[in-house]
């Protein structure tokens, strides 16, 4: 599996090869799905608080006698029906982490990648680092690539210069390789890796060799597929 590899002008000039285990697998949206909400619930801090009947200020005693007035009858004035009065399965302080099998979380990201390379947006870059540390500059070179609502540009390490360049732009993001994340890969549309990024996630993500042959259980599901297949031709 190879992908081209362009220079800041937007030109073809080599290309690399991919890895099949990170770029070229069938994507699991189910699990991309639950990487995602994983990873939104553990970002909230968790502090929202309201305050119950017996916590907000006032009400001590009954508003008015019980009977006799035409009213309804009212206890205390700090009830959830009073202005002022307590709120009723209002949000507390509580944790919402969830955990997830690493494993899991390693497929979403590989199938948030292939995905991205399956829909023809992924763009490997050749001497991103040599542009002149402008923000006019990263613009052009973005302009000379395939147009994008939104890209998040991947570096194997931190590259001030860089990370400049692009923060005044919109809908523009730069991650180092290492912390890539499945929110910042299914929100903006397009990857721009460099070479050595690549050679990071490729490191960091690519299945090793023993579990790449196919498991028993995938055999017997690929039996299966290609059965249903011959009954209905």
């Amino acid at each position: 599996m190879q992908v081209d590899v362009h220079n800041t002008q937007g030109e073809v000039v080599d290309t690399a090869e991919l890895d099949e285990t990170v770029w070229g697998i069938e994507p699991n949206i189910p699990v991309m799905h639950q990487a995602l909400v994983r990873q939104l619930a553990n970002a909230r801090l968790g502090t929202a608080d309201t305050k119950t009947r017996g916590e907000v200020r006032g009400g001590g005693r009954k508003p008015w006698r019980q009977k006799g007035t035409g009213r309804a009858r009212q206890g205390t004035i700090r009830a959830p029906q009073w202005k002022g009065g307590g709120v009723v399965f209002g949000p507390h302080p509580r944790k919402y982490t969830q955990a997830m099998p690493r494993q899991m979380r390693r497929l979403a990201i590989r199938s948030a990648l292939s995905a991205k390379l399956a829909d023809e947006r992924l763009t490997v870059i050749k001497g991103l680092s040599e542009i002149e540390p402008r923000t006019k500059a990263f613009k052009t070179l973005l302009q000379n690539l395939p147009e994008s609502r939104s890209v998040l540009v991947v570096l194997a390490e931190k590259n001030d210069a860089i990370e400049r360049s692009a923060a005044n732009l919109e809908n523009t993001k730069t991650i180092i390789a290492p912390v890539l994340s499945i929110r910042d890969v299914l929100k903006y549309e397009r990857l721009l890796v460099t070479e050595e990024a690549l050679a990071v996630i490729e490191t960091l993500w690519a299945l090793p060799e023993a579990k790449r042959s196919p498991s028993q259980w995938q055999l017997k599901r690929q039996a299966a597929k290609s059965a249903a297949a011959e009954e209905v031709a």
